[in-house]
């Protein structure tokens, strides 16, 4: 059995996600922490003052929150596929909906589209509503191909 394949089944058995984070080095640099809720995974970005891209307003930088959307993606397709190897960015496409705050930050990704050879990854992230519990408010939205690893071994 791969690495690969044990650090998924340790992620969907046991809900140890570090093996499995392991293997995408920018999330482990990130510290993108995975849950499952109702089965579906959903990632969380802790704020740390290092993300703060303009201290004026603040606001976390838009590359940092790009990037924290851009893994949670790619290890939602970890999580969800049996691949043999980790999939490959083709390109993400972001819209921008407001200025993420000094607050953890939060995504959830859903397969759009899937074939042999890509999945389309769709991404929304949001963060909770200062002083309102339970409410959030999105903070961008995301679109993701990434090459499967079937298709890179032909």
């Amino acid at each position: 059995m791969s690495d690969l394949a044990s650090a998924r089944r340790a992620a969907r058995e046991q809900g140890d996600f570090a093996p499995l984070r392991q293997r995408v080095p920018y999330a482990a640099f990130l510290d993108v922490q995975v849950t499952l809720e109702n089965g579906a995974p959903r990632f969380r970005l802790p704020f740390r003052r290092s993300l703060i891209g303009n201290p004026a307003l603040p606001a976390l930088h838009g590359g940092a929150v790009a990037g924290f959307m851009e893994n949670a993606a790619l290890l939602h397709l970890l999580l969800i596929l049996d691949e043999r190897r980790v999939p490959k960015s083709i390109d993400f496409s972001i819209d921008y909906l407001r200025s993420a705050n000094t607050a953890d930050t939060h995504a959830a990704c859903e397969v759009a589209r899937q074939g042999r050879r890509v999945a389309q990854v769709q991404i929304r992230c949001w963060q909770d509503e200062t002083g309102h519990p339970g409410r959030t408010r999105d903070v961008a939205l995301g679109r993701a191909h990434f090459l499967l690893g079937d298709a890179q071994e032909k």
